[in-house]
């Protein structure tokens, strides 16, 4: 009988085996080759032995026994079979005799196991000898013929059968015609291919085989009580605090790998706490189908289902709504209040439709062993790497503490930058020396300016555009190629040589100007049914940009040509196999594991859909929002028309294509002069697809509480989202949201980006963007090396995409710690980075969160706050890049 295999985790001697084979007998890859029958009567024996028997079996000279041992017999049907795994998940103890008396793995590597010589029955392989090597006194092994090759294995056997012993065998005959016996000896010689059973069933791809394991127990506890408890409370403290976080600037954030490891110990925490029994809910709840049900509070160990969950549940719910960006500013720029209701409402039906198209692409985007995901493969890889030996074996810190610690560390390093010496955070210190040269101030500066100053000592400026920790090396290069390239040579030619009269506004800013150097007014171009005011706009000004807009809109022109292009000339191929073999494309190993699990039916994705669809009418006709149904069916018609392409891409490159310049142009033209509804409209195109999957439950419960926490913060924290915010509460990302409102919504794609506009001319970088790729894959032809096939102009326009609001800083701070650990660190001490690197980011940003919460409700909101005022606090105030100075001004009667 098979053992039931164990949890995954525990202590280092019952680690999860990785996709590598361990060094031991115990691990079980897949159900037993190879069966043992003790029923074999000594008559069939010659019946059994035929030209095709692959085993000839040799008692030894001095044995009377008449039995001799049974011959394994070879299944290769249950190469194939799908399953759960009968072996154990952590290495067993060694049975002195352990052969044949537990399930045998497929075939063991007799290179690759470290077996006890004494060992009577364990393997031994072959070399070629010849047919004259004489018998080897001693040993029990006869002469061996040359047609033996490396393929044959001798399996040594005990003097005597275990069940007969003192009986004595008859003399040695020989059973097989097809290989020669070893005579005289007590062993059972075998002969198959090791390279071909040794290859057992795993993913075709790679980067799959060595981050996703080849096996599944179906046994395993997944929907546990404590992994709802767990998921639920992480997700709900985490989406709260990233709403927070979402109106400051700068600020960091909670992703999803941070909760995973978070998750882990606190997991473990429990197994060892909570009772370990089983409880019946009582007979009489029969009619709802609970009655007699058992649950346990602890059913075992911690394990990577269970913490798989919790992560999931994170990675789709801890996120800001676009649709929540939407309603603050609707109420902040254009006084639409809509109430609580409506944003709530808003919210869930804008996720919800994604998680039902996903449900229904699953078949293409999921099941296809082509679809890689290589986003996923890191968490699979740290998933791995938790649930298996948590102690290094030549001692050390083991991962947990090490995050304990640098949790501790970034928590109190965060009051100095955060509170105590804020000029740490804002470490503009050439602009400090200079604080009125207008011209230093914008190259070097930290607010307002291109960061080229490098330095800052804030976790959460260096984090802004994620973390550095997280993303590849040759990744980070590109990026900072690109945003080199753009923001530090093209931006300063453009600005400097005043084209499109960027000079008269700030070269970092956030918001629009009109043509006197102020903010755009747009309540000077709204009629009282908030649309747009032609002859008010005639009267009043032109929308104009300031330089981090113009160049964010001339990149994305260029980006969305550039995408395809690139998509076509390196992964074309590859798309149009799997779209057109994604339904004969054969079961993965994976794919016939998950077989084992009910598959959730198609009609409840399309009642989701259609449920959903319903609340998005509702919202829209019941407040009032001006989007007609039929602009409602065109934006769902947009996901629902690029899922599966776009999800081909992003599963199979890593490449995400996003519709978000299509969401606005669209309602830009077919709603003009309406910015609620096309931010509206925007709101269920653009979220409808980035929601791919999603956990149903914590979806709803986390947007609803997200939707709470923005009421409360608006209701109780005085300026928010002004400039002067004394806390840094800004609303960076609402601000974003209101430009894009501006530009596309009330004055249209068609004022703005006309041929009577001074930004037309942006319009020819969508042919710039689509010849952009094409050298770059002749080089890559031509001249392939190791390092131009990570070339990728997508990744480097794609990846300065978030100026505005991030600044120069984020991006030269952020390059500089990636080149510290993810170059230096990973070259010279790849153990290290291996086992700390990815712990040490998650640690920094719970540190950094936590600290910041506790200064923000304990420091700086109750009663006004208690602010420090001295020079580190200061210094910063008095600069041109903290007040973001134009470098001309405007001339008198405005820019004509």
């Amino acid at each position: 009988m098979p053992f039931r295999p164990p949890s995954s985790a525990g202590p280092p001697s019952s680690a999860r085996p990785s996709t590598a084979r361990p060094d031991t007998a115990g691990y079980f890859d897949r159900e037993p080759q190879y069966t043992y029958d003790y029923s074999v009567d000594e008559e069939d024996e010659d019946d059994e032995s035929d030209a095709g028997d692959v085993f000839a079996f040799g008692p030894p000279p001095t044995a009377a026994s008449p039995i001799s041992p049974p011959p394994p017999t070879f299944d290769p049907a249950s190469v194939d079979r799908v399953g759960p795994t009968p072996g154990p998940s952590r290495p067993y103890p060694r049975h002195p005799y352990p052969y044949p008396l537990s399930p045998v793995e497929s075939p063991p590597s007799t290179d690759s196991q470290n077996q006890d010589p004494d060992d009577p029955y364990r393997l031994r392989r072959l070399g070629p000898q010849t047919a004259s090597t004489p018998h080897t006194a001693g040993t029990g092994l006869s002469g061996v013929s040359s047609a033996i090759s490396s393929r044959e294995v001798h399996v040594s056997l005990p003097r005597g059968s275990l069940r007969d012993k003192g009986k004595e065998r008859p003399p040695s005959t020989v059973h097989s015609t097809s290989f020669p016996s070893v005579a005289d000896s007590a062993s059972v010689k075998m002969e198959f291919d090791f390279d071909e059973v040794e290859d057992e069933e795993d993913s075709p791809f790679p980067e799959v085989r060595a981050s996703v394991s080849n096996i599944d127990d179906p046994e395993m506890p997944a929907m546990t009580i404590r992994m709802w408890f767990l998921g639920l409370v992480l997700t709900l403290a985490a989406g709260s605090a990233n709403i927070f976080f979402n109106f400051r600037q700068p600020a960091p954030s909670i992703v999803s790998n941070v909760l995973l490891l978070i998750s882990h110990p606190l997991g473990k925490l429990l197994a060892l706490t909570l009772p370990i029994r089983t409880y019946r809910l009582p007979r009489w709840l029969a009619p709802i189908g609970l009655g007699g049900y058992e649950f346990s509070l602890n059913p075992g160990p911690w394990n990577i289902k269970e913490h798989a969950l919790v992560y999931i549940m994170a990675n789709v719910s801890i996120g800001v709504p676009t649709a929540l960006n939407a309603v603050v500013v609707a109420e902040l720029n254009y006084d639409v209040k809509l109430g609580y209701g409506f944003n709530a409402l808003l919210i869930l039906a804008t996720q919800l439709t994604g998680f039902s198209l996903a449900g229904l692409c699953r078949r293409y985007l999921v099941w296809p062993a082509s679809m890689v995901w290589p986003q996923n493969l890191i968490v699979c890889t740290l998933l791995n790497t938790l649930h298996a030996e948590e102690e290094d074996a030549r001692g050390g810190i083991s991962r947990f503490r090490f995050f304990c610690y640098a949790t501790l560390g970034a928590f109190f390093w965060f009051f100095l930058p955060g509170y105590l010496f804020q000029a740490l955070s804002i470490f503009s210190f050439v602009c400090w020396i200079r604080p009125n040269d207008i011209v230093v101030n914008q190259l070097f500066g930290t607010s307002g300016g291109l960061g080229m100053s490098i330095l800052t000592f804030d976790w959460s400026q260096i984090t802004w555009i994620g973390s550095p920790l997280m993303v590849p090396w040759w990744a980070e290069v590109q990026i900072f190629a690109g945003f080199f390239l753009v923001y530090w040579i093209l931006c300063p030619i453009l600005y400097y040589t005043n084209s499109w009269d960027l000079s008269y506004f700030p070269m970092m800013a956030n918001q629009p100007y009109d043509r006197y150097g102020k903010p755009y007014d747009i309540t000077r171009v709204l009629t009282p049914e908030h649309t747009f005011d032609v002859d008010a706009y005639n009267n009043y000004s032109p929308l104009y940009l300031p330089a981090s807009y113009a160049i964010t809109y001339l990149i994305a022109f260029a980006l969305s040509s550039a995408m395809i292009v690139h998509t076509l000339l390196y992964h074309g191929r590859t798309v149009l196999r799997g779209f057109l073999h994604t339904r004969i494309e054969k079961d993965d190993i994976h794919a016939k594991l998950m077989r084992a699990y009910p598959e959730v039916p198609d009609w409840w994705y399309l009642a989701t859909f259609a449920a959903c669809f319903a609340l998005a009418i509702v919202t829209a006709e019941v407040w009032h929002t001006g989007i007609p149904v039929w602009a409602l069916v065109l934006a769902i018609a947009l996901p629902v028309t690029y899922i599966i392409p776009s999800g081909y891409v992003y599963a199979m490159t890593g490449q995400n294509i996003t519709i978000n310049l299509l969401a606005q142009i669209i309602p830009g033209m077919i709603l003009p002069g309406k910015p609620v509804p096309n931010m509206l409209f925007k709101a269920y195109a653009v979220q409808t697809l980035a929601e791919g999957t999603a956990f149903l439950i914590s979806t709803v419960l986390v947007g609803l509480l997200q939707v709470g926490v923005k009421e409360w913060m608006f209701g109780n924290i005085p300026d928010i989202c002004q400039p002067t915010q004394k806390d840094f509460l800004t609303c960076p990302h609402n601000q974003v949201q209101y430009t894009t409102s501006a530009v596309w919504g009330l004055i249209g794609p068609s004022r703005q980006f006309g041929a009577q506009s001074i930004y037309h001319p942006q319009l020819y970088a969508i042919a710039i963007g689509a010849v952009l790729p094409i050298p770059f894959w002749f080089w890559q032809r031509r001249w392939p090396n190791d390092w131009n096939k990570y070339v990728s102009m997508p990744i480097m326009l794609n990846g300065i995409g978030l100026i505005p609001p991030a600044t120069g800083i984020n991006y030269s701070s952020w390059f500089l710690l990636g080149f510290i650990f993810q170059f230096l660190i990973r070259r010279r001490n790849f153990g290290w980075w291996t086992k700390f690197n990815y712990v040490l980011t998650a640690a920094c940003d719970c540190g950094t969160v936590l600290s910041l919460l506790l200064i923000f409700f304990t420091l700086q909101f109750p009663k006004g706050g208690f602010n420090l005022n001295w020079w580190g606090n200061t210094v910063f105030l008095n600069t041109a890049d903290w007040k973001r100075l134009p470098l001309r001004d405007v001339p008198d009667g405005g820019i004509r």
